[in-house]
């Protein structure tokens, strides 16, 4: 809920923030703990090429907007946060997160905002959760990775998930995980590649599944400019006019349904701003920068304004994601 003014400005959708206190991670988590290792972060024992201050420190991320020009920014956790082991004891750390997110964005002067996280593997209990959000000032909705299980959106618990959120008016932000497979094992492969394809895999299930249609209220935006997606769309467009069973569980294509989604600007290639914003409707794509991880679109204004949409409308359009 957000009925506290905000502050002037472009808003980036997309960073991230994990207090000192929840390195640890979720339990059950896939990848091991977050940890210092001579003031540069470590996920187990893989680099993340950052100061471990810049994914906590609050005062980082103000002076950070001041330099690129961001008037509010969202956070949200990172994605190695999310609850998906499946483990016992989940729903504290999710409590905790959250609680610890309320307070940095009310102490922020409507400079900052939230995005919370759930439960992924108990709808039920993520449905408390998000009744809990939609009462705490400040806090715009839910951040969820792309699968869960093997399942994307229009399936599972993140089908019932996002069904909630429509229903108590939240934000939803889908974040990939870079999940491990063999074939990207080198060369950090797992983001380059495997975000991108995360992102495109929900994107499709959200318009072949029919998800938007059933859900018509839904707010979702999709970052990294929705991966693959804007490149994807002409052939899963054909396919649907093609194929029975692509088509079986939607009753519009994909190329009209794609215009009612969220995409943010983070593509790192000017060409694919454009596609996406031609593909987009004029009010579907926000700013981000994936603040503070070294994949980040460092000047995230600038280069939005340069390649895609202008200052005002970023603005408006964001406002209209988190319905301020």
């Amino acid at each position: 809920m957000i009925s506290a003014p905000i502050a002037d400005g472009v808003i980036d959708v997309h960073a991230h923030w994990l207090p000192a206190e929840l390195f640890h991670l979720p339990p059950g988590t896939p990848y091991g703990r977050m940890q210092d290792r001579e003031g540069t972060l470590y996920l187990g024992d893989i680099p993340l090429s950052i100061p471990t201050r810049a994914m906590s420190d609050v005062a980082a991320i103000l002076t950070d907007m001041r330099t690129t020009g961001v008037g509010v920014r969202v956070l949200s956790a990172p994605p190695f946060a999310f609850p998906v082991g499946g483990a016992a004891g989940a729903g504290s750390y999710v409590a905790a997160f959250n609680e610890a997110l309320s307070g940095v964005v009310a102490d922020a002067g409507g400079r900052l905002v939230g995005l919370g996280m759930v439960s992924l593997d108990d709808p039920a209990e993520a449905r408390v959760q998000m009744e809990q959000l939609a009462r705490t000032e400040g806090m715009a909705g839910i951040a969820v990775p792309p699968l869960v299980d093997g399942r994307s959106l229009d399936q599972g618990s993140l089908r019932r998930i996002l069904t909630d959120a429509e229903d108590l008016g939240l934000s939803v932000l889908v974040h990939p995980m870079q999940l491990p497979r063999p074939e990207w094992s080198e060369h950090y492969l797992s983001n380059l590649v495997g975000n991108p394809v995360e992102t495109a895999t929900a994107v499709a299930a959200l318009l072949l599944g029919g998800v938007k249609e059933q859900l018509p209220r839904l707010r979702i935006c999709f970052v990294h400019g929705g991966g693959c997606a804007p490149g994807l769309l002409g052939r899963w467009t054909h396919g649907w006019h093609t194929r029975a069973d692509v088509r079986r569980d939607s009753t519009r294509p994909p190329d009209e349904v794609f215009g009612e989604l969220f995409f943010d600007t983070v593509t790192h290639d000017p060409h694919l701003l454009r596609l996406l914003s031609a593909h987009a409707s004029e009010g579907g794509v926000v700013c981000g920068s994936d603040h503070p991880f070294d994949m980040a679109q460092n000047d995230p204004v600038r280069f939005a304004t340069d390649h895609g949409p202008a200052a005002e409308a970023l603005t408006t359009n964001a406002r209209a994601f988190l319905d301020l």
